[in-house]
C-alpha cells in the first residue's frame, strides 16, 4: 500500500461516525388489543406490554437539539398502537414480528428487540410472552 493509495481512504473519525448507533427505547407501553387463539380471547381486547429496544444509525451531522435530526420515539409509539389496534392476531409471535418489521421499515433502524407480553392471562404469573431481536 502506498501513500497514494492511503489518501482515498476515509479517515479514522469518518469510519467511527459512520459507525455509531444510538439506543432508543420504549418500556412498558401498554396497549389493548384483540390477540389470542382461544374462544375467550376473541370476546374482548386483552392488554398487551410492549418494550422496545431500537439501534439507530447516528447521522455524521450534530444532531443541534432538533428533533427532525433523531428518530421520534413518540411516532415509534403511535405507530406501534396503530398496528397493534388494526385487528385480530392469534399470536404474540406475530404481533412481535410485525412490530419488529414496522421498525426495520425505519430506514435510520439497524436492528430492533422486541418483547411482547400478555398481562391478563394467568393469575399467578405477571406476564406471559416473546421476546424477539431481529436487524436489517
Amino acid at each position: 500500500m502506498t501513500a497514494e493509495s492511503l489518501k482515498d481512504l476515509p479517515n479514522t473519525a469518518t469510519l467511527a461516525a459512520t459507525r455509531l448507533t444510538r439506543r432508543v427505547l420504549v418500556r412498558d407501553l401498554v396497549i389493548e388489543c384483540l390477540i389470542g387463539v382461544y374462544r375467550h380471547e376473541r370476546d374482548g381486547a386483552q392488554r398487551v406490554r410492549v418494550n422496545l429496544d431500537l439501534s439507530v444509525f447516528e447521522m455524521p451531522t450534530p444532531i443541534e437539539d432538533k428533533l427532525s435530526n433523531v428518530l421520534s420515539y413518540e411516532d415509534v409509539i403511535i405507530s406501534v398502537r396503530k398496528l397493534a389496534t388494526a385487528g385480530h392476531v392469534n399470536l404474540v409471535e406475530t404481533l412481535a414480528e410485525q412490530i419488529a418489521d414496522l421498525c426495520l421499515s425505519k430506514a435510520e433502524v439497524s436492528s430492533v428487540k422486541v418483547c411482547v407480553e400478555k398481562l391478563d392471562v394467568f393469575a399467578d404469573a405477571a406476564s406471559v410472552g416473546i421476546e424477539i431481536e431481529r436487524s436489517n
